[in-house]
C-alpha cells in the first residue's frame, strides 16, 4: 500500500515539489494557509509555465477557522468588449493557438489579492518571494516540462516572444538544466511592489495590451481594467455522510456532485474496487454528467444554469436506475483542454485552501506578451460560434471552464480538499480518488496512486474512447469491451490521467497528504 505523508499540523500538495516547498516555508515564516496558498500559485506559474501562468484562470474553495464557512472564488477572466462573432466570420470555430485565441483577460493575479485580502496574514510582497527567487535565479527543467516542450516545439517557434522563453538560444533545454525567466522575474517584483492593479491597471497593464496589440490581439486596456473577480457560494451536495463542495458556474463542478449523487444509490462496499462493475458504474455516471453539463454549462450571467434540478437527488435516482450493468449507454461528449495545476494547503488553525489555475491547452495561446514573459491563455478558444450554443461567444462572457477544486467536510469540519489537472478528466479522477477514500478506506497516496481511467474524445480522435491503464487486469478490460466500451489500453501511470493530490484530515486530527506519482509533486507536512 502506498503510504502518505503524514503531518500532525500542515500540509501543502501540489504537482511541483519547489511549489509545495514554497508553500510550506511561507507556513515557517508565520504565514497561515491562504498566504501560503498563494504563494504556491505563483511559484507554479514559474516553475510549470507550460500548465499555468499570470495569463491564465483559477478558482479557490476557502475554509476559514474564524468563519467556519466554506467559500468560493471565482477567478475567470471575460472576454474583451470588441470580440464578437464577426471577428471570426468565415470561421467554423475559433482558433485554438495564437494570438486570435487571446480574447479572455486573465483572472489569476486578481484572485491572489483577493484571498490575500479577505484572509491573509501577509502581504503579496512576502508571497511572492518564493516565485521571484524560481523565476530570476532559476530552477531545474523538470520532465513534464520537457515532454510538454518537445511535443509543443513547432507550436511554440510560432512567436518570437514565446521561443525566446521556452526555447532559449533555439533549443529545448535538457532535463534538469537551469531554466531561467528573467522577464517574468521582473513583472513578478513590478507585482510585488505595486500590488495587483499594476496587473490590470498600471503600466504594466498598458505594456502587455501594447504588445498583444502589436501581434493582432482585440484586449484593451478598458478590458484589463474592468476585471474583477467575485466571491460565490460554492455548490454543495451529500455522499455518504459528508457534505461535498465544489465551485459554482462557469466551473464544471457540479458535474462532480452529480457524479457523487448518482453513485450514491449503489452499494460501492460490495463492489470489489478496480472490478468491472467499479468502472463501468463510474464511467455510465459521469457520461450522463457530462450530458447535462454540455447541454447547460456557460456563464450564469447570461444564461440560468438548472443547477437545483441537475444537483438534485431525485434525479439522480432517475439516472442511475436508467443505468444498464451489463451494457454502456451511447452519449457523446466533446474534448476540452489538460494543462491545468491543482494545490491544496492546510494550516495548523484548521484553515483550508483546495485551488486549481490553467492556461487552458499547455502553454495557453502559445503567445508571450513581448517583454512581460506573461504566456497568455487561450481559454476563449472553447467559446462556440453558433449562436444558438449555451455557450456560444459574447463580449464580457466566461466561458465554459473545466477548472473544480474539490473540498469535503464532516461535522462542519474539513476533511478532505482534493483535485487533479486533466480538463475533461478533472471530474473523472475526482471520482476515482473520493471514491476510493470514501467507499474503500484508502489513504490519499493510494488513492492516487491507483490505475486509473479518462473517458472521452480526445485530440485528433472521433471515438469516445475509454482510455485504461495497463495496470488495470485483463479479465476488467475484456468485460468493458464486451459491455461496448471502446477500451484503449494505454502505458501505466499516464500522463494523460491528469496530476490529482488530496490532504485528509483524519479522526484523530492527523494530515495526511498525497500527490501523483504522474507529476513532478510533493507533500509536505510537519
Amino acid at each position: 500500500m502506498s503510504k502518505p505523508i503524514v503531518g500532525s499540523k500542515t500540509m501543502v500538495v501540489s504537482p511541483h515539489y519547489l511549489a509545495s516547498q514554497a508553500g510550506n516555508t511561507i507556513l515557517e515564516k508565520g504565514g497561515n494557509a491562504f498566504d501560503a496558498a498563494v504563494a504556491v500559485s505563483a511559484c507554479l506559474a514559474v516553475v510549470y509555465p507550460h500548465m499555468t501562468g499570470l495569463g491564465g484562470d483559477s478558482f479557490w474553495l476557502t475554509y476559514s477557522k474564524k468563519d467556519q464557512k466554506v467559500r468560493a472564488y471565482n477567478g475567470s477572466g471575460r472576454t474583451g468588449v470588441n470580440v464578437t462573432r464577426d471577428v471570426y466570420e468565415g470561421k467554423s470555430a475559433i482558433p485554438t493557438r495564437g494570438i486570435e485565441s487571446v480574447i479572455t483577460v486573465p483572472g489569476m493575479v486578481d484572485s491572489w489579492d483577493a484571498v490575500l485580502t479577505e484572509y491573509g496574514r501577509l502581504s503579496l510582497e512576502q508571497v511572492l518571494q518564493p516565485a521571484i527567487e524560481y523565476a530570476s535565479k532559476g530552477f531545474p527543467f523538470s520532465l513534464d516540462q520537457h515532454e510538454n516542450t518537445v511535443k509543443n516545439a513547432e507550436m511554440l517557434k510560432g512567436d518570437k516572444d514565446t521561443a525566446n522563453v521556452f526555447l532559449p538560444k533555439g533549443k529545448i533545454p535538457k532535463v534538469n538544466e537551469r531554466f531561467v525567466q528573467e522577464n517574468l522575474a521582473t513583472t513578478l517584483k513590478e507585482l510585488a511592489l505595486s500590488g495587483r492593479d499594476e496587473f490590470y491597471k498600471g503600466e504594466l497593464a498598458y505594456r502587455l495590451i501594447s504588445n498583444l496589440k502589436d501581434k493582432g490581439g482585440k484586449l484593451t486596456v478598458e478590458d484589463l481594467a474592468h476585471h474583477k473577480g467575485e466571491w460565490t457560494e460554492p455548490l454543495t451536495s451529500t455522499y455518504r455522510g459528508y457534505t461535498m463542495y465544489q465551485v459554482p458556474p462557469n466551473s464544471q463542478g457540479f458535474v462532480g456532485l452529480m457524479a457523487l449523487n448518482i453513485l450514491e444509490n449503489f452499494d460501492l462496499t460490495a463492489i470489489s474496487e478496480g472490478s468491472y462493475e467499479y468502472y463501468h458504474l463510474l464511467v455510465e455516471s459521469l457520461k450522463r454528467s457530462f450530458q447535462d453539463r454540455n447541454n447547460h454549462l456557460t456563464d450564469p450571467e447570461f444564461y440560468s444554469v438548472p443547477i437545483e434540478r441537475l444537483l438534485s437527488k431525485q434525479y439522480a435516482k432517475e439516472i442511475a436506475g436508467a443505468i444498464q450493468l451489463d451494457r454502456t449507454n451511447d452519449i457523446k461528449t466533446q474534448s476540452v483542454g489538460s494543462d491545468t495545476a491543482h494545490a491544496a494547503v492546510i494550516d495548523e488553525e484548521g484553515n483550508a485552501v483546495s485551488f486549481i489555475q490553467s492556461l487552458y491547452f499547455e502553454f495557453g495561446s502559445g503567445v508571450v506578451a513581448g517583454d512581460t514573459g506573461v504566456v497568455m491563455q487561450n481559454r476563449g478558444s472553447f467559446f462556440s460560434l453558433n449562436p444558438s450554443d449555451v455557450n456560444c461567444l459574447e463580449p464580457r462572457k466566461r466561458t465554459f471552464h473545466t477548472l473544480m477544486p474539490a473540498m469535503a467536510l464532516r461535522d462542519g469540519q474539513p476533511r478532505i480538499l482534493y483535485g487533479t489537472q486533466g480538463g475533461e478528466g478533472q471530474p473523472q479522477t475526482q471520482t476515482v480518488i473520493i471514491t476510493r477514500m470514501i467507499d474503500y478506506g484508502m489513504n490519499p497516496q493510494q488513492a492516487i496512486s491507483e490505475p486509473r481511467f479518462v473517458w472521452g474524445r480526445t485530440w485528433g480522435q472521433q471515438t469516445q474512447q475509454l482510455k485504461i491503464e495497463g495496470r488495470v487486469s485483463m479479465d476488467v478490460i475484456e468485460q468493458l469491451s464486451k459491455a461496448g466500451h471502446i477500451v484503449n489500453k494505454v502505458e501505466d501511470f499516464a500522463g494523460i490521467m491528469g496530476h490529482a493530490n488530496a490532504i485528509v484530515i483524519d479522526d484523530q486530527g492527523f494530515v495526511h497528504g498525497g500527490v501523483d506519482p504522474r507529476s513532478d509533486g510533493a507533500a509536505i507536512g510537519r
